[in-house]
This record gives structure tokens, sequence and C-alpha cells, in this order.
């Protein structure tokens, strides 16, 4: 019989495995089932800092390793299955259930978009304020309160 240390290794290994690759693939019907079923398949962890966090890591530019959430200090260009795009900054605090929400430029949310509508998603090339719209060197929002020095 192994020991509780090998039955917690084991677990640990099919979470890293199998689990965690699975919520990077799966379309976000099957992710919405496996949220109702999470605390027997994950144990403890909430959904939205497991399950979906693994699944949005199919998208590299949303998600840095140090984070618990999407990543919202990059904006991202979407680009979706029928050839629309958008741009802005990830709304985590809105983007729930698989579905994304950008704070675009202008200030305003997109509608909500689903996981499985969405082909890519990369670091937009020269962002801008979602707010201004001015852009500052180096692709920098400029705060609206931004006082240029002579």
């Amino acid at each position: 019989m192994p020991s509780f240390s090998d039955l917690v290794q084991s677990r640990r290994q099919w979470i890293d495995t199998v689990l965690a690759p699975w919520c990077r693939q799966a379309c976000r019907r099957d992710l919405l089932l496996a949220e109702h079923e999470w605390q027997d398949l994950a144990g403890r962890p909430a959904p939205e800092m497991t399950l979906w966090l693994w699944a949005w890591n199919r998208f590299p530019a949303l998600c840095d390793p140090g984070l618990a959430t999407l990543n919202e200090t990059l904006p991202v260009t979407v680009t979706c299955r029928n050839g629309q795009t958008r741009t802005g900054y990830p709304d985590a605090r809105r983007s729930l259930a698989g579905q994304l929400v950008l704070l675009e430029p202008g200030g305003q949310l997109s509608e909500p978009i689903s996981i499985d509508d969405i082909l890519s998603i990369d670091h937009a090339s020269h962002p801008e304020s979602p707010v201004t719209g001015i852009t500052r060197a180096g692709g920098v929002p400029e705060s609206p309160n931004h006082q240029k020095t002579p």
C-alpha cells in the first residue's frame, strides 16, 4: 500500500500531466461541465483560479506565470475564428466562465468572447490607453494627467 506522501505525489502528477493540459485544450462546454464537478476533480481550489486560468493558458499572451489571474497590464489583439479582431486590455474580473472581456480604446467594454471562438491572442504592437486613446513612445499608454516636460 502506498504511503500518504506517495498518494499526494500521484495526485499532483495527475493534475500536472492530465488535468491542467486537458483544461488548455477543452471546449467551453466541457469546461463548464468540469466546473460543476471541480471539487471532486481538483480538490478545494476555486475553478476561476485553476480550471479557467489553465484554460486561458492556451493563449500565453493572456497569462503570466507569476499571476493567479489574467494579465491585465498588457493590451492584446484577439483574432476570432470568424476573422474578426478586437484589441484591448483583458478584464479579469469580468472575464468569467470562458468568456473574455476586453477594455477597448475609448474605455468601452467588449462583448464577451467565448474561448471557443478565439483563434489566437497576441500582444498588441502599439497599445493605446483605453481611456484616452493616446500612446506614448515605446507603446506605453499616456495618463490623462500626463504633463510633458520641456
